[in-house]
């Protein structure tokens, strides 16, 4: 399989910076946000190429206004001096339309190489914040503007953004539900499977280099662990019955699912290769979709021991059991924050399902989604979004939206029908 992890040399610029006095405020009241200029990217040898200038600036328009503290300004102001060093340029352009900071960009394109060199000021104080410097192929572009934008969030927040994240889905645009890979915006579409047959539940590995899925390839529910490099696969579960909603363990050393090998659905967990078996939960309910907490102390999952589907938690050996949803009639899909303190789920709404958060504790159950049937819920590894499949558009695809449920945008642009999605740890 082609490799898909963008491999860059990257050079940390000296005059790298982060704020000395804390980080930016970006939590003002109300609904005010920090105003982000991107300046005009600028050829800094060579002759300029429309095409990268172009990229870079919608790739931080898209990155930067879906991450909700900022709102991206329109149109530049018009400046004397173009340069993005300290002491090339001028401010007082930048004061006078109201920016906060300031994204500054410059490239050189030799035949398929690429280097982009990017700045970030504080505009109020003319302070620079952060400054790297990246080289590539011209392809790797969007690679090198979303790691970034990454920067960005981490010299302005503390906490390094999700950006150069990867999502795994299925997709139905071969005619079979096969697993494919895209960036977390929707580009660089890659088909994993290629077995024409039906192909679910996604889950990365903690090192993002490994993934668990369920296919029926072999005519029963099975699962499989696929090497995202090699395309080396292994089926792992291949019990009578199902073998399904794998998730693996926060350590990478297990992974729960559910299983039916003795007649109804309980949750177990299995060694990485597949080899060491405990069953952990023991009743008549139907039960699946484990999903273990950031620490790998407590596994939520969904029961419908009281009669229909709830979330439950229980501690990582089963023991400890307590029902944590107790709204709604039809709750699952449970799916805890990287923090721990909040979990995701979908609740049954009609003939549809809508995404909720909750904490942990049970208190404070939020409605994030209402237009169309919404499911699949998967949080980006900083906490700040959710990746989910809907059908508002008429067929299911990929939205991504903030953990409060604002910002909710289609990123999958595919042919069929795009679900199941999960994004990946930090590469």
């Amino acid at each position: 399989m082609r490799k898909f992890l963008v491999v860059l040399l990257l050079l940390c610029v000296p005059s790298f910076l982060q704020a000395q006095q804390g980080y930016l405020e970006v939590t003002a009241p109300g609904n005010r946000q920090m105003q982000l200029a991107v300046a005009q990217p600028v050829s800094l040898f060579g002759g300029p190429s429309a095409d990268i200038a172009k990229g870079i600036s919608e790739v931080f328009s898209f990155d930067l206004t879906l991450a909700g503290p900022f709102a991206v300004m329109p149109t530049p102001p018009a400046e004397s001096k173009s340069g993005i060093r300290p002491g090339e340029f001028d401010f007082a352009p930048w004061q006078a339309a109201g920016a906060n900071l300031l994204v500054k960009s410059g490239y050189t394109v030799s035949a398929d190489s690429l280097t982009i060199e990017f700045r970030l000021y504080d505009v109020a104080r003319g302070k620079e914040l952060a400054a790297k410097r990246y080289s590539g192929k011209r392809a790797d572009l969007r690679k090198i503007v979303h790691t970034f934008g990454d920067e960005i969030m981490l010299a302005v927040t503390g906490e390094r953004g999700p950006f150069t994240g990867k999502t795994a889905f299925v997709s139905t645009a071969t005619g079979n539900k096969e697993i494919c890979l895209m960036d977390y915006d929707g580009y660089n579409v890659q088909r994993l499977t290629k077995n024409g047959s039906i192909n679910l539940n996604p889950d990365f590995s903690p090192n993002g280099k490994e993934l668990i899925y369920t296919s029926y390839k072999r005519r029963n529910p099975d699962l499989y662990r696929r090497e995202l490099f090699s395309g080396t696969e292994a089926r792992l579960s291949a019990r009578p019955g199902i073998n399904v909603t794998g998730a693996w363990s926060p350590d990478g050393s297990k992974i729960a699912l559910a299983m039916s090998k003795d007649g109804n659905s309980e949750i177990y967990t299995i060694s990485k290769d597949g080899k060491q078996l405990a069953k952990l939960t023991n009743n008549s309910a139907i039960e699946v979709s484990p999903a273990w907490s950031p620490d790998g102390s407590r596994i939520a999952f969904v029961s419908d021991r009281l009669g229909k589907p709830q979330v439950f938690i229980m501690n990582a050996d089963g023991s400890n059991v307590s029902r944590l949803t107790t709204s709604g009639t039809y709750n699952v899909s449970p799916r805890w924050s990287p923090k721990g303190d909040r979990i995701a789920y979908c609740r049954q709404h009609g003939g549809g399902f809508q995404i909720y958060v909750i904490n942990a504790d049970g208190s404070s159950d939020v409605q994030l989604t209402s237009e169309g049937s919404n499911e699949h819920p998967r949080w980006s590894p900083d906490g700040r979004f959710i990746t989910f499949s809907s059908t508002r558009g008429g067929k299911e695809a990929i939205y991504v939206m903030r953990s409060d449920g604002s910002g909710q945008t289609r990123v999958s642009r595919g042919k069929g029908a795009d679900s199941h999605p999960a994004w990946s740890p930090r590469w």
